[in-house]
Order: C-alpha cells, then structure tokens, then sequence
C-alpha cells in the first residue's frame, strides 16, 4: 500500500471515530444531565400519589398508568395489523403498481407532522366517533402513527429470508400460509420487535397529538376499560405542561428521567425476549 493511500485512510478513520465520538459524548452528555437534574427529584411521593390543587401535591402516577395503557392499546392494536400488512405486500401482493403506492403511501405517513395527526385525530376520533378526549381516542391516534414503522420495519425483516427457504417448505407441500407461519415469521422475529421497540419510543415520546386527543387528565383510575373512556395525560404530556404552564422544571427533569429510565426497560426486555426466542 502506497503512502498516500496510507494517509488518506487514516484521515478517513480519524473522521469515523472523531463522528463516533461526537455522537456518543451527545448521547451520554444528554442522559447524563437529564439523570443529573431529574433523579434527586424523584420521591416515592411523586411516584405513589396523583396531583391535588388543594392539597397543593404534584404526583405523577396516573400519567404512569396512562402512559402504560396507551403503549398497550396501541401496540395490542398496531402490531397484528401492521405484520398482517406486511406479510400481504411481501407474500401475497402480486400488483407490483399497488406494492409501490402502499409503500410509498407509508414512507409518506411516517414523515408527517405528529401535531397534523393530532388534529386529524381530535376530528375524527374525538368528534367524528363522539369519543372525545380519552385514551381510547390517543391510541387509536398513535396507531395510525406507528404503523408504517411497523409495516416497514417488519417488510424489510420478511425481504431478508432467504428465497431457497420458501421455496424448500413449498416442495415439500407445504401451504403458503404454513409456509409463512412456520418458516418465514420465526426468522423475522427480531425485525418485528425492533419495529415494536421503535413504535414504543414513538409512544412514549409522543405529546403534540396526545394533547389533541387523549387530553391532560390526572384522575387515578386503576381499571383499564374504565380509563379507555376518559381524558388521561401521559408522562409526555405532563412533563411539556408543568415546564411550558407552570414553570416546575424540578418536576419536569424528574419525568424527563422516568421516561429515559421507561425507555431502557423497555428496551432491554424486548432484547431479553430475542435472546430467549432464539434459543428456542
């Protein structure tokens, strides 16, 4: 290897590692002041109680509550519709013109706005269906807003099983339905979860559209159906009304450090689950 070629290829991995290290120390600078500010001001009062006016007490439990059950509801719904939509436009779908527009139509949903899919919401949902301001209405909101995350994430997993597969349960006589369940899903495991894992991160950080539709409710109801039918504000929400209206940064770093906190189980169990499916 000539000289010239040795510098530019240490001028080229000087600039990989300065990239990679700029966009690590962002990542732990970040965490680390979120967790810095909010940490100390996380109590077992802020944890365990709901907000009182008269008692004068911030307590952020039922946005906890909320927030679990919108990630449930919008999960419980989204993801057999968006791996059943997937698996059409991979398996089934022979019209490559409808493939191109129901992708591109995808590719299009996932760059919108999230505020124009709260005012869509809010219409629809909220006034349309006559469910007004609840959780039911901001998790019928957030899936419309994960899905194309869902359906592309889980196409792309689908697309890199390999042909000789298919083809193999096909000789064999089996079903392309069969075929698909027993052969073609187990091997997309992890890209069905990395789309779940991305629409979690979507949901738990999502409050322009949570504010048009699920609204900032912070009643305690411990009954799920009973809470799908009122106002409930999530972790997100909360956190943008107590620093933007009223001025509790304390309280909002503290959010702000659960929710990072949400975020790593989250992700960490979802990783768990692989491990454990692929040993199985």
């Amino acid at each position: 290897m000539s000289t010239k070629r040795k510098v530019k290829d240490g001028i080229v991995k000087a600039c990989i590692f300065v990239s990679v290290t700029i966009v690590v120390g962002l990542l732990i600078a970040i965490i680390g002041y979120i967790f810095y500010r909010g940490l100390p001001n996380i109590t077992w009062n802020l944890l365990t109680t709901q907000r009182s006016v008269l008692q004068d007490n911030i307590g952020i439990l039922p946005n906890l509550i909320y927030t679990l059950y919108i990630i449930i509801t919008s999960l419980v719904i989204a993801l057999p519709v968006g791996v059943c939509a997937a698996i059409y436009l991979t398996e089934y779908a022979t019209n490559a013109k409808v493939v191109r527009v129901i992708e591109f139509a995808t590719e299009t949903l996932t760059g919108i706005p999230s505020i124009i899919f709260g005012l869509v919401g809010y219409l629809f949902f909220c006034q349309k269906l006559h469910l007004g301001s609840s959780v039911l209405a901001g998790s019928l909101t957030l899936v419309v807003m994960i899905l194309p995350t869902i359906v592309r994430t889980t196409q792309e997993a689908l697309k890199t099983v390999p042909e000789s597969y298919r083809e193999g349960a096909i000789g064999l006589g089996a079903t392309r339905w069969y075929m698909i369940r027993t052969v073609v899903l187990p091997c997309t495991g992890d890209g069905i979860v990395s789309g779940a894992i991305l629409a979690i991160g979507r949901i738990v950080g999502e409050s322009a559209a949570l504010i048009f539709t699920a609204g900032m409710g912070y009643s305690l109801v411990t009954n799920y159906f009973q809470a799908l039918g009122i106002s409930g504000g999530t972790l997100s929400v909360m956190l943008y009304h107590y620093v933007n209206d009223e001025a509790e940064y304390d309280t909002g770093f503290a959010i702000a450090a659960i929710l990072m906190i949400l975020v790593l189980i989250i992700n960490f169990a979802a990783k768990f689950v692989k491990r454990k499916s692929r040993k199985v």
